[in-house]
Protein backbone atom coordinates (compact mmCIF):
# COMPACT_ATOMS: atom_id res chain seq x y z
CA UNK A 1 0.00 0.00 0.00
CA UNK A 2 3.12 2.06 0.44
CA UNK A 3 4.02 1.90 -2.84
CA UNK A 4 0.48 2.43 -4.17
CA UNK A 5 0.51 5.41 -1.98
CA UNK A 6 3.35 7.07 -3.84
CA UNK A 7 2.02 5.87 -7.48
CA UNK A 8 -0.81 7.74 -6.19
CA UNK A 9 0.81 10.61 -5.11
CA UNK A 10 3.22 10.77 -8.05
CA UNK A 11 0.38 10.28 -10.65
CA UNK A 12 -2.94 12.15 -9.67
CA UNK A 13 -4.55 15.45 -10.85
CA UNK A 14 -7.21 17.31 -10.43
CA UNK A 15 -7.37 18.90 -14.34
CA UNK A 16 -8.24 15.30 -16.58
CA UNK A 17 -6.26 14.85 -19.35
CA UNK A 18 -8.55 14.19 -22.44
CA UNK A 19 -7.67 12.57 -25.72
CA UNK A 20 -10.20 13.91 -28.61
CA UNK A 21 -9.14 11.68 -30.91
CA UNK A 22 -7.95 7.75 -30.70
CA UNK A 23 -4.41 8.19 -31.75
CA UNK A 24 -3.87 10.99 -28.63
CA UNK A 25 -5.33 8.07 -26.28
CA UNK A 26 -2.90 5.51 -28.08
CA UNK A 27 -0.33 8.40 -27.26
CA UNK A 28 -0.96 8.86 -23.63
CA UNK A 29 -0.58 4.75 -23.55
CA UNK A 30 2.59 4.51 -25.06
CA UNK A 31 4.12 7.29 -23.16
CA UNK A 32 7.39 6.34 -21.12
CA UNK A 33 5.65 7.75 -17.91
CA UNK A 34 2.90 5.48 -18.50
CA UNK A 35 5.30 2.30 -19.41
CA UNK A 36 7.08 2.90 -16.19
CA UNK A 37 4.05 2.84 -14.40
CA UNK A 38 2.35 -0.38 -15.88
CA UNK A 39 5.83 -2.42 -15.65
CA UNK A 40 5.39 -1.29 -11.62
CA UNK A 41 1.81 -2.40 -11.55
CA UNK A 42 2.55 -5.74 -13.41
CA UNK A 43 5.86 -6.29 -10.58
CA UNK A 44 3.51 -5.69 -8.23
CA UNK A 45 0.61 -7.79 -9.33
CA UNK A 46 3.22 -10.80 -9.25
CA UNK A 47 3.76 -10.58 -6.23
CA UNK A 48 0.63 -10.29 -4.77
CA UNK A 49 -0.25 -13.03 -7.42
CA UNK A 50 2.97 -15.10 -5.43
CA UNK A 51 1.47 -14.25 -1.78
CA UNK A 52 -2.01 -15.89 -3.29
CA UNK A 53 0.19 -18.93 -4.28
CA UNK A 54 2.02 -19.55 -1.32
CA UNK A 55 -0.97 -18.88 1.03
CA UNK A 56 -3.26 -21.58 -1.03
CA UNK A 57 -0.53 -24.00 -0.99
CA UNK A 58 -1.26 -27.62 -2.37
CA UNK A 59 -0.45 -27.31 -6.27
CA UNK A 60 0.37 -23.64 -6.20
CA UNK A 61 3.10 -23.71 -4.22
CA UNK A 62 5.85 -23.75 -5.93
CA UNK A 63 6.96 -22.85 -9.65
CA UNK A 64 8.79 -26.65 -10.18
CA UNK A 65 7.99 -29.80 -8.86
CA UNK A 66 9.13 -33.59 -8.81
CA UNK A 67 8.09 -35.23 -12.18
CA UNK A 68 6.14 -38.20 -11.83
CA UNK A 69 8.55 -39.82 -14.27
CA UNK A 70 11.55 -39.66 -12.35
CA UNK A 71 11.36 -42.27 -9.78
CA UNK A 72 12.81 -40.05 -7.09
CA UNK A 73 15.26 -38.22 -9.34
CA UNK A 74 15.88 -35.03 -7.61
CA UNK A 75 17.44 -33.85 -10.68
CA UNK A 76 14.34 -33.80 -13.52
CA UNK A 77 12.09 -31.11 -12.19
CA UNK A 78 8.89 -30.47 -13.91
CA UNK A 79 7.15 -27.11 -14.47
CA UNK A 80 4.29 -26.32 -12.30
CA UNK A 81 2.31 -24.66 -14.68
CA UNK A 82 -1.03 -24.01 -11.89
CA UNK A 83 1.72 -21.58 -10.14
CA UNK A 84 3.11 -20.07 -13.53
CA UNK A 85 -0.70 -19.02 -14.55
CA UNK A 86 -1.27 -17.86 -11.60
CA UNK A 87 1.81 -15.19 -11.73
CA UNK A 88 1.36 -14.48 -14.82
CA UNK A 89 -2.52 -13.39 -14.30
CA UNK A 90 -1.21 -11.34 -11.76
CA UNK A 91 0.46 -9.30 -14.19
CA UNK A 92 -2.07 -9.17 -16.50
CA UNK A 93 -4.62 -8.07 -13.96
CA UNK A 94 -1.84 -5.46 -12.78
CA UNK A 95 -1.59 -4.17 -16.48
CA UNK A 96 -5.03 -4.22 -17.60
CA UNK A 97 -5.50 -1.96 -14.37
CA UNK A 98 -2.65 0.86 -15.04
CA UNK A 99 -4.09 0.68 -19.13
CA UNK A 100 -7.56 1.11 -17.68
CA UNK A 101 -6.44 3.88 -15.37
CA UNK A 102 -5.25 6.15 -18.52
CA UNK A 103 -8.49 5.25 -20.31
CA UNK A 104 -11.06 5.73 -17.78
CA UNK A 105 -9.21 8.80 -16.23
CA UNK A 106 -8.50 6.82 -12.60
CA UNK A 107 -5.71 9.48 -11.65
CA UNK A 108 -8.94 12.27 -11.96
CA UNK A 109 -9.41 13.68 -8.22
CA UNK A 110 -12.58 15.69 -8.06
CA UNK A 111 -13.97 17.68 -4.95
CA UNK A 112 -17.19 16.30 -3.42
CA UNK A 113 -20.05 18.85 -3.72
CA UNK A 114 -21.40 17.80 -0.16
CA UNK A 115 -18.85 17.26 2.64
CA UNK A 116 -18.57 14.71 5.09
CA UNK A 117 -16.59 12.73 7.66
CA UNK A 118 -14.02 10.50 6.14
CA UNK A 119 -15.45 7.72 8.64
CA UNK A 120 -18.84 8.39 6.62
CA UNK A 121 -16.98 8.71 3.43
CA UNK A 122 -15.13 5.62 4.08
CA UNK A 123 -17.87 3.70 5.31
CA UNK A 124 -20.32 5.01 2.66
CA UNK A 125 -17.45 3.46 -0.25
CA UNK A 126 -16.90 0.33 0.70
CA UNK A 127 -19.48 -1.73 -0.60
CA UNK A 128 -18.99 0.27 -4.04
CA UNK A 129 -15.42 -0.88 -3.64
CA UNK A 130 -15.82 -3.84 -3.61
CA UNK A 131 -18.60 -4.85 -5.67
CA UNK A 132 -16.30 -2.86 -8.47
CA UNK A 133 -12.87 -4.63 -7.72
CA UNK A 134 -15.08 -8.51 -7.96
CA UNK A 135 -16.68 -6.80 -11.61
CA UNK A 136 -13.49 -5.69 -12.56
CA UNK A 137 -11.76 -8.93 -11.61
CA UNK A 138 -14.49 -11.06 -13.17
CA UNK A 139 -13.66 -9.44 -16.84
CA UNK A 140 -9.79 -9.73 -16.24
CA UNK A 141 -9.89 -13.42 -15.67
CA UNK A 142 -11.85 -13.72 -18.58
CA UNK A 143 -9.40 -11.87 -20.82
CA UNK A 144 -6.76 -13.28 -19.76
CA UNK A 145 -8.01 -16.63 -19.64
CA UNK A 146 -8.89 -15.89 -23.73
CA UNK A 147 -4.64 -14.53 -24.20
CA UNK A 148 -3.37 -17.34 -22.33
CA UNK A 149 -5.06 -20.33 -24.84
CA UNK A 150 -3.53 -18.47 -27.92
CA UNK A 151 0.20 -17.16 -26.30
CA UNK A 152 0.33 -19.12 -23.38
CA UNK A 153 2.98 -21.41 -25.03
CA UNK A 154 5.43 -18.37 -25.07
CA UNK A 155 5.58 -17.79 -21.33
CA UNK A 156 6.18 -21.83 -20.63
CA UNK A 157 8.98 -22.87 -23.36
CA UNK A 158 10.68 -19.42 -21.94
CA UNK A 159 10.28 -20.57 -18.20
CA UNK A 160 11.15 -24.27 -19.49
CA UNK A 161 14.69 -23.09 -20.97
CA UNK A 162 15.63 -20.75 -18.57
CA UNK A 163 15.00 -22.39 -15.34
CA UNK A 164 15.90 -25.60 -17.26
CA UNK A 165 12.09 -27.33 -16.50
CA UNK A 166 10.68 -29.96 -17.99
CA UNK A 167 7.00 -30.16 -19.36
CA UNK A 168 4.66 -32.76 -17.29
CA UNK A 169 3.14 -34.71 -19.82
CA UNK A 170 1.02 -36.52 -17.50
CA UNK A 171 -1.88 -33.85 -17.30
CA UNK A 172 -3.51 -31.28 -19.55
CA UNK A 173 -1.78 -28.20 -20.36
CA UNK A 174 -3.68 -25.18 -18.80
CA UNK A 175 -3.47 -23.26 -22.61
CA UNK A 176 -6.16 -26.06 -23.74
CA UNK A 177 -9.80 -25.74 -23.78
CA UNK A 178 -9.99 -29.26 -21.14
CA UNK A 179 -7.05 -27.16 -19.06
CA UNK A 180 -9.16 -23.90 -18.98
CA UNK A 181 -12.25 -24.64 -17.98
CA UNK A 182 -11.03 -26.03 -14.81
CA UNK A 183 -13.51 -24.17 -12.18
CA UNK A 184 -11.37 -24.76 -9.39
CA UNK A 185 -8.51 -22.70 -11.30
CA UNK A 186 -10.73 -19.90 -12.18
CA UNK A 187 -11.75 -19.52 -9.08
CA UNK A 188 -8.47 -19.16 -7.79
CA UNK A 189 -7.30 -16.79 -10.36
CA UNK A 190 -10.34 -14.49 -9.83
CA UNK A 191 -9.92 -14.97 -6.15
CA UNK A 192 -6.27 -13.08 -6.13
CA UNK A 193 -7.54 -10.67 -8.97
CA UNK A 194 -10.38 -9.23 -6.88
CA UNK A 195 -7.63 -9.15 -3.69
CA UNK A 196 -5.25 -7.35 -5.62
CA UNK A 197 -8.01 -5.07 -7.26
CA UNK A 198 -9.71 -4.42 -3.71
CA UNK A 199 -6.34 -3.21 -2.51
CA UNK A 200 -5.76 -0.68 -5.12
CA UNK A 201 -9.55 0.46 -5.50
CA UNK A 202 -9.25 1.25 -1.73
CA UNK A 203 -6.20 3.11 -1.39
CA UNK A 204 -7.00 5.06 -4.22
CA UNK A 205 -10.26 5.75 -2.03
CA UNK A 206 -8.50 6.88 0.68
CA UNK A 207 -6.15 8.92 -1.32
CA UNK A 208 -9.11 11.03 -2.67
CA UNK A 209 -10.95 11.08 1.04
CA UNK A 210 -7.46 12.80 2.32
CA UNK A 211 -6.17 14.93 -0.95
CA UNK A 212 -9.89 16.81 -1.34
CA UNK A 213 -10.68 17.38 2.85
CA UNK A 214 -11.37 21.14 2.98
CA UNK A 215 -9.02 23.53 4.27
CA UNK A 216 -9.72 26.97 5.91
CA UNK A 217 -7.10 29.79 4.77
CA UNK A 218 -6.72 32.58 6.81
CA UNK A 219 -8.15 35.89 5.04
CA UNK A 220 -5.39 38.26 6.45
CA UNK A 221 -2.84 37.82 9.40
CA UNK A 222 -1.07 39.88 11.80
CA UNK A 223 2.35 38.19 11.42
CA UNK A 224 4.71 38.91 8.49
CA UNK A 225 5.10 35.36 7.74
CA UNK A 226 1.98 34.08 7.75
CA UNK A 227 0.86 36.14 4.75
CA UNK A 228 2.11 33.94 1.99
CA UNK A 229 -0.24 31.72 3.60
CA UNK A 230 -3.52 33.99 3.63
CA UNK A 231 -6.43 33.54 1.12
CA UNK A 232 -5.56 36.38 -1.41
CA UNK A 233 -1.72 35.70 -0.96
CA UNK A 234 -2.68 32.08 -2.44
CA UNK A 235 -5.02 32.69 -5.08
CA UNK A 236 -2.94 35.51 -6.58
CA UNK A 237 0.56 34.13 -6.78
CA UNK A 238 1.56 30.90 -8.63
CA UNK A 239 1.08 27.96 -6.62
CA UNK A 240 0.46 24.03 -7.58
CA UNK A 241 -3.16 23.40 -9.22
CA UNK A 242 -4.01 21.19 -5.96
CA UNK A 243 -3.48 24.41 -3.55
CA UNK A 244 -4.95 26.90 -6.15
CA UNK A 245 -8.24 24.19 -6.11
CA UNK A 246 -8.30 24.33 -2.37
CA UNK A 247 -8.01 27.58 -2.11
CA UNK A 248 -11.17 28.10 -4.47
CA UNK A 249 -13.20 25.81 -2.51
CA UNK A 250 -12.14 27.62 0.21
CA UNK A 251 -13.49 31.03 -1.14
CA UNK A 252 -16.89 29.33 -2.24
CA UNK A 253 -17.53 28.04 1.55
CA UNK A 254 -16.74 31.15 3.36
CA UNK A 255 -18.74 33.52 0.98
CA UNK A 256 -21.66 31.31 1.59
CA UNK A 257 -21.32 29.96 5.57
CA UNK A 258 -18.54 32.29 7.55
CA UNK A 259 -20.13 36.20 7.52
CA UNK A 260 -17.00 37.05 10.12
CA UNK A 261 -14.29 35.69 7.36
CA UNK A 262 -16.98 37.94 4.51
CA UNK A 263 -16.02 40.97 6.85
CA UNK A 264 -12.35 40.33 6.91
CA UNK A 265 -12.42 40.31 2.82
CA UNK A 266 -14.21 43.91 3.24
CA UNK A 267 -12.14 44.83 5.39
CA UNK A 268 -9.57 48.19 4.52
CA UNK A 269 -6.12 47.91 5.31
CA UNK A 270 -4.23 49.45 8.00
CA UNK A 271 -2.92 52.35 7.40
CA UNK A 272 -3.81 53.30 4.20
CA UNK A 273 -7.42 52.12 3.96
CA UNK A 274 -7.29 50.10 0.54
CA UNK A 275 -9.26 46.77 0.28
CA UNK A 276 -6.30 44.45 -0.80
CA UNK A 277 -7.94 41.58 0.35
CA UNK A 278 -10.82 42.36 -1.84
CA UNK A 279 -8.89 43.56 -4.60
CA UNK A 280 -6.88 40.16 -4.81
CA UNK A 281 -9.86 37.69 -4.71
CA UNK A 282 -12.05 39.60 -7.46
CA UNK A 283 -8.79 40.01 -9.88
CA UNK A 284 -7.68 36.37 -9.74
CA UNK A 285 -11.95 35.29 -9.86
CA UNK A 286 -12.25 37.87 -13.15
CA UNK A 287 -9.21 36.58 -14.88
CA UNK A 288 -10.17 33.22 -14.40
CA UNK A 289 -13.30 34.01 -15.87
CA UNK A 290 -11.94 36.49 -18.66
CA UNK A 291 -9.45 33.37 -19.73
CA UNK A 292 -12.47 30.62 -19.76
CA UNK A 293 -14.46 33.28 -22.02
CA UNK A 294 -11.36 33.92 -24.58
CA UNK A 295 -10.89 29.90 -24.57
CA UNK A 296 -14.45 29.86 -26.06
CA UNK A 297 -13.95 32.37 -28.67
CA UNK A 298 -10.86 30.91 -30.25
CA UNK A 299 -12.76 27.74 -29.89
CA UNK A 300 -15.77 29.01 -31.63
CA UNK A 301 -13.80 30.73 -34.37
CA UNK A 302 -11.87 27.53 -34.78
CA UNK A 303 -14.99 25.84 -35.65
CA UNK A 304 -16.02 28.43 -37.51
CA UNK A 305 -13.15 27.95 -40.05
CA UNK A 306 -13.36 24.19 -40.35
CA UNK A 307 -9.98 24.79 -38.50
CA UNK A 308 -8.65 26.65 -41.39
CA UNK A 309 -7.15 30.35 -41.53
CA UNK A 310 -9.80 32.59 -42.42
CA UNK A 311 -10.45 33.89 -45.91
CA UNK A 312 -9.08 37.69 -47.42
CA UNK A 313 -12.68 38.60 -47.19
CA UNK A 314 -13.64 37.57 -44.26
CA UNK A 315 -10.47 39.14 -42.54
CA UNK A 316 -10.85 42.53 -44.25
CA UNK A 317 -14.72 42.60 -43.75
CA UNK A 318 -14.16 42.27 -40.25
CA UNK A 319 -11.15 45.17 -40.22
CA UNK A 320 -13.26 47.23 -42.00
CA UNK A 321 -16.55 47.31 -39.57
CA UNK A 322 -14.27 47.38 -36.82
CA UNK A 323 -12.40 50.49 -38.15
CA UNK A 324 -15.98 52.09 -39.07
CA UNK A 325 -17.15 51.49 -35.72
CA UNK A 326 -14.06 52.71 -33.85
CA UNK A 327 -13.47 56.06 -36.40
CA UNK A 328 -17.15 56.73 -36.74
CA UNK A 329 -16.88 56.55 -32.54
CA UNK A 330 -14.68 59.13 -32.63
CA UNK A 331 -15.47 61.83 -35.26
CA UNK A 332 -18.97 61.81 -34.95
CA UNK A 333 -20.89 60.45 -31.49
CA UNK A 334 -23.99 61.03 -33.10
CA UNK A 335 -24.74 59.39 -36.02
CA UNK A 336 -26.13 55.70 -35.54
CA UNK A 337 -24.16 52.82 -35.21
CA UNK A 338 -24.57 49.87 -37.74
CA UNK A 339 -26.26 47.25 -36.56
CA UNK A 340 -24.54 44.07 -37.32
CA UNK A 341 -21.59 44.79 -34.60
CA UNK A 342 -24.25 44.28 -31.56
CA UNK A 343 -24.44 40.46 -33.15
CA UNK A 344 -20.85 40.01 -32.84
CA UNK A 345 -18.85 40.01 -29.50
CA UNK A 346 -16.54 42.55 -28.73
CA UNK A 347 -13.63 40.06 -27.72
CA UNK A 348 -13.57 38.78 -31.82
CA UNK A 349 -12.32 42.31 -32.53
CA UNK A 350 -9.91 42.66 -30.04
CA UNK A 351 -7.03 42.47 -31.57
CA UNK A 352 -8.47 44.66 -34.70
CA UNK A 353 -9.18 47.17 -32.77
CA UNK A 354 -6.07 47.72 -30.35
CA UNK A 355 -3.44 46.89 -33.27
CA UNK A 356 -1.58 49.74 -34.32
CA UNK A 357 -1.04 51.19 -37.90
CA UNK A 358 2.03 49.64 -38.59
CA UNK A 359 1.50 46.45 -36.45
CA UNK A 360 3.15 43.29 -39.07
CA UNK A 361 0.53 41.39 -38.82
CA UNK A 362 -1.32 43.53 -41.40
CA UNK A 363 0.83 42.25 -43.94
CA UNK A 364 -0.27 38.82 -44.61
CA UNK A 365 -3.59 40.11 -45.07
CA UNK A 366 -2.21 42.88 -47.90
CA UNK A 367 -3.68 40.80 -51.26
CA UNK A 368 -1.33 40.02 -53.62
CA UNK A 369 -2.44 42.72 -56.71
CA UNK A 370 0.11 41.00 -59.45
CA UNK A 371 -1.57 37.36 -58.84
CA UNK A 372 -3.64 36.29 -62.44
CA UNK A 373 -6.14 35.30 -59.87
CA UNK A 374 -7.27 38.54 -58.71
CA UNK A 375 -10.47 40.07 -59.54
CA UNK A 376 -10.40 43.14 -61.10
CA UNK A 377 -13.11 44.43 -58.07
CA UNK A 378 -10.17 43.69 -55.77
CA UNK A 379 -7.81 45.63 -58.07
CA UNK A 380 -9.69 48.66 -58.02
CA UNK A 381 -10.77 48.54 -54.09
CA UNK A 382 -7.09 48.18 -53.19
CA UNK A 383 -5.62 50.45 -55.38
CA UNK A 384 -4.92 54.18 -53.77
CA UNK A 385 -7.20 56.73 -55.13
CA UNK A 386 -5.87 59.81 -56.36
CA UNK A 387 -6.25 63.16 -53.52
CA UNK A 388 -8.17 65.04 -55.92
CA UNK A 389 -10.91 62.47 -56.25
CA UNK A 390 -14.05 62.94 -54.55
CA UNK A 391 -13.81 58.99 -53.04
CA UNK A 392 -10.22 60.29 -51.51
CA UNK A 393 -10.46 59.50 -48.07
CA UNK A 394 -13.69 57.22 -47.69
CA UNK A 395 -13.36 53.63 -47.09
CA UNK A 396 -13.21 52.23 -50.14
CA UNK A 397 -10.30 50.40 -49.31
CA UNK A 398 -9.66 48.32 -46.63
CA UNK A 399 -5.92 50.32 -45.48
CA UNK A 400 -7.47 53.20 -45.39
CA UNK A 401 -6.66 53.46 -41.50
CA UNK A 402 -3.57 52.06 -41.67
CA UNK A 403 -1.92 54.52 -44.56
CA UNK A 404 -3.20 57.25 -42.09
CA UNK A 405 -5.34 58.84 -44.38
CA UNK A 406 -7.87 61.06 -42.55
CA UNK A 407 -11.43 60.69 -43.26
CA UNK A 408 -13.36 63.85 -43.48
CA UNK A 409 -11.29 66.67 -44.63
CA UNK A 410 -11.86 70.46 -43.07
CA UNK A 411 -10.90 74.26 -44.33
CA UNK A 412 -7.59 74.10 -42.58
CA UNK A 413 -6.34 71.04 -43.49
CA UNK A 414 -2.86 71.29 -46.10
CA UNK A 415 -4.23 69.39 -48.95
CA UNK A 416 -7.77 71.65 -49.08
CA UNK A 417 -5.49 74.52 -49.52
CA UNK A 418 -3.19 73.46 -52.38
CA UNK A 419 -0.09 73.22 -49.94
CA UNK A 420 1.20 70.15 -49.79
CA UNK A 421 1.28 68.04 -46.39
CA UNK A 422 3.75 68.41 -43.95
CA UNK A 423 2.49 65.94 -41.70
CA UNK A 424 4.52 62.27 -41.38
CA UNK A 425 1.35 60.47 -41.43
CA UNK A 426 -0.25 62.12 -44.84
CA UNK A 427 2.77 60.31 -46.58
CA UNK A 428 1.09 57.05 -47.93
CA UNK A 429 3.42 54.16 -46.56
CA UNK A 430 5.41 52.18 -48.91
CA UNK A 431 2.64 48.74 -50.26
CA UNK A 432 3.98 45.79 -48.76
CA UNK A 433 4.13 42.77 -51.37
CA UNK A 434 4.50 39.26 -49.84
CA UNK A 435 7.11 37.78 -51.51
CA UNK A 436 6.02 34.70 -53.98
CA UNK A 437 6.36 31.35 -52.93
CA UNK A 438 9.17 29.20 -54.96
CA UNK A 439 8.34 26.26 -57.03
CA UNK A 440 9.64 23.96 -54.65
CA UNK A 441 8.14 25.55 -52.17
CA UNK A 442 4.52 24.86 -54.27
CA UNK A 443 5.60 21.56 -55.22
CA UNK A 444 6.03 20.12 -51.28
CA UNK A 445 2.82 22.04 -50.54
CA UNK A 446 0.96 20.19 -53.20
CA UNK A 447 2.72 16.76 -52.52
CA UNK A 448 1.44 17.47 -48.64
CA UNK A 449 -2.09 17.58 -50.00
CA UNK A 450 -1.80 14.30 -51.62
CA UNK A 451 -0.53 12.92 -49.21
CA UNK A 452 -3.32 14.15 -46.52
CA UNK A 453 -5.76 13.41 -49.51
CA UNK A 454 -4.78 9.69 -49.90
CA UNK A 455 -4.65 8.94 -45.69
CA UNK A 456 -7.61 10.64 -45.32
CA UNK A 457 -9.45 7.59 -47.50
CA UNK A 458 -7.80 4.68 -45.52
CA UNK A 459 -10.28 3.48 -42.78
CA UNK A 460 -7.81 2.41 -40.69
CA UNK A 461 -6.20 6.18 -40.71
CA UNK A 462 -9.91 8.21 -40.60
CA UNK A 463 -10.68 5.88 -37.37
CA UNK A 464 -7.44 7.06 -35.04
CA UNK A 465 -7.23 10.62 -36.35
CA UNK A 466 -10.89 11.35 -36.18
CA UNK A 467 -11.90 13.77 -33.50
CA UNK A 468 -14.34 11.96 -30.80
CA UNK A 469 -18.09 13.09 -30.54
CA UNK A 470 -17.95 14.69 -26.80
CA UNK A 471 -14.20 14.82 -25.95
CA UNK A 472 -13.30 18.07 -27.48
CA UNK A 473 -16.07 20.03 -25.52
CA UNK A 474 -14.99 17.52 -22.56
CA UNK A 475 -11.51 19.12 -22.76
CA UNK A 476 -12.58 22.62 -23.33
CA UNK A 477 -14.39 22.28 -19.81
CA UNK A 478 -11.69 20.20 -17.84
CA UNK A 479 -10.86 22.82 -14.91
CA UNK A 480 -14.08 24.28 -15.06
CA UNK A 481 -14.46 23.13 -11.50
CA UNK A 482 -12.27 26.39 -10.54
CA UNK A 483 -14.80 29.09 -12.74
CA UNK A 484 -17.81 27.26 -10.62
CA UNK A 485 -16.37 28.10 -6.78
CA UNK A 486 -15.08 31.38 -8.96
CA UNK A 487 -18.58 32.22 -9.96
CA UNK A 488 -20.33 30.86 -6.26
CA UNK A 489 -17.41 33.41 -4.55
CA UNK A 490 -18.08 36.09 -5.93
CA UNK A 491 -21.92 36.17 -6.76
CA UNK A 492 -22.09 34.99 -3.28
CA UNK A 493 -19.71 37.84 -1.92
CA UNK A 494 -21.43 40.59 -3.99
CA UNK A 495 -24.83 39.00 -2.67
CA UNK A 496 -23.42 39.71 1.03
CA UNK A 497 -22.24 43.12 0.47
CA UNK A 498 -25.44 44.24 0.18
CA UNK A 499 -26.46 44.63 3.95
CA UNK A 500 -22.00 43.58 4.97
CA UNK A 501 -20.10 45.72 3.03
CA UNK A 502 -19.78 49.17 5.47
CA UNK A 503 -16.76 50.50 2.87
CA UNK A 504 -18.71 50.17 -0.38
CA UNK A 505 -15.70 48.03 -1.67
CA UNK A 506 -17.52 46.05 -4.06
CA UNK A 507 -19.54 48.94 -5.91
CA UNK A 508 -16.25 49.89 -7.36
CA UNK A 509 -15.53 46.36 -9.17
CA UNK A 510 -19.58 45.63 -9.49
CA UNK A 511 -19.92 46.41 -13.71
CA UNK A 512 -16.80 44.87 -14.50
CA UNK A 513 -18.19 41.32 -12.33
CA UNK A 514 -21.36 41.62 -13.93
CA UNK A 515 -20.23 42.71 -17.39
CA UNK A 516 -17.70 39.76 -17.36
CA UNK A 517 -20.44 37.54 -16.28
CA UNK A 518 -22.63 38.38 -18.83
CA UNK A 519 -20.00 37.91 -21.76
CA UNK A 520 -19.19 34.72 -20.34
CA UNK A 521 -22.88 33.37 -20.38
CA UNK A 522 -23.32 34.78 -24.12
CA UNK A 523 -20.00 32.09 -24.82
CA UNK A 524 -21.16 29.68 -23.21
CA UNK A 525 -24.99 29.80 -25.19
CA UNK A 526 -23.14 29.34 -28.04
CA UNK A 527 -21.12 26.92 -27.24
CA UNK A 528 -24.21 24.69 -26.07
CA UNK A 529 -25.61 25.40 -29.82
CA UNK A 530 -22.99 23.34 -31.33
CA UNK A 531 -23.29 19.47 -32.12
CA UNK A 532 -22.94 16.85 -28.94
CA UNK A 533 -22.16 19.72 -26.77
CA UNK A 534 -25.34 19.66 -24.96
CA UNK A 535 -26.09 15.86 -25.00
CA UNK A 536 -25.76 13.79 -22.08
CA UNK A 537 -22.77 11.64 -21.35
CA UNK A 538 -23.28 7.84 -20.83
CA UNK A 539 -23.28 6.55 -17.56
CA UNK A 540 -19.94 4.95 -16.43
CA UNK A 541 -19.94 1.04 -16.21
CA UNK A 542 -16.91 1.12 -14.00
CA UNK A 543 -18.18 2.41 -10.46
CA UNK A 544 -14.68 3.35 -9.25
CA UNK A 545 -14.32 5.79 -12.38
CA UNK A 546 -15.01 9.55 -11.63
CA UNK A 547 -16.52 10.62 -14.39
CA UNK A 548 -17.40 14.10 -12.80
CA UNK A 549 -15.37 15.83 -15.51
CA UNK A 550 -18.02 14.88 -17.94
CA UNK A 551 -20.51 16.96 -16.69
CA UNK A 552 -18.97 19.96 -15.50
CA UNK A 553 -19.69 22.29 -18.46
CA UNK A 554 -23.59 21.56 -17.14
CA UNK A 555 -22.70 22.58 -14.08
CA UNK A 556 -20.45 25.64 -14.97
CA UNK A 557 -23.68 26.95 -16.99
CA UNK A 558 -26.20 26.20 -14.19
CA UNK A 559 -23.64 27.96 -11.61
CA UNK A 560 -23.31 31.08 -14.25
CA UNK A 561 -27.68 31.44 -14.20
CA UNK A 562 -27.61 31.30 -11.16
CA UNK A 563 -24.63 33.67 -9.93
CA UNK A 564 -26.21 36.36 -12.32
CA UNK A 565 -29.78 36.15 -11.18
CA UNK A 566 -28.09 36.10 -7.42
CA UNK A 567 -27.06 39.53 -7.91
CA UNK A 568 -29.37 41.08 -10.14
CA UNK A 569 -32.25 40.11 -7.65
CA UNK A 570 -30.07 41.78 -5.01
CA UNK A 571 -29.65 44.61 -6.05
CA UNK A 572 -32.81 45.35 -8.86
CA UNK A 573 -33.23 49.19 -9.19
CA UNK A 574 -29.46 50.06 -7.85
CA UNK A 575 -28.10 48.49 -10.92
CA UNK A 576 -29.28 51.02 -12.94
CA UNK A 577 -27.44 53.39 -11.59
CA UNK A 578 -24.43 51.64 -12.23
CA UNK A 579 -24.54 50.54 -15.78
CA UNK A 580 -22.11 47.85 -17.16
CA UNK A 581 -19.11 48.48 -19.11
Amino acid sequence: MVILGFLNLEYYTVVPTIACSKIELLGQLLHPRQLANSLVCCIMGVIVAWCCAITTGSRYDTLGSMCPQSDGDTSQMCLNEYHLILLLGGAFVGLSHSLLGVIHNMNYVSFNTVQQYKYLCVKGSLTTVVKCSATQALYSVRSFIIVYFFFGYIPKAWICKTLSLQLDNSVHPLDSIAGLFNLSLVYHLWISASFLLSTWHFTLLLFRIYVTEVYNFPVQSSFTEDVQQCLPKVLSEKQPVILKFMALQDLALLSQHSPSRRCEVFSLSQPGGHPHNWNAISGECLSLLTELNQRLVSYHDSVATNGRAKSLSTASERKTSSETSVTSGAEDPMSPRPTLLLKTPVSVFARTVTGTPKSPLTAPFTPDLDSPFTSPTLRRLTTPAEQCSPWSGTLQSPHVMRRGVKLWSTPTDPQVNGSPSSSPTSVPSPKLQPSKPSLLSQFLLNRREQVKGFLAKRVLIMYLFNKLPEASSQALFADSQAHIWALEGLSCLVQASFSEDQFGVVQTTLPSILSCMLTLQEAVDRHFKLPHASSKPVRSSSSMEDSTHKTLRFALRATLKTAIYRITTTFRDHLKVRPCR
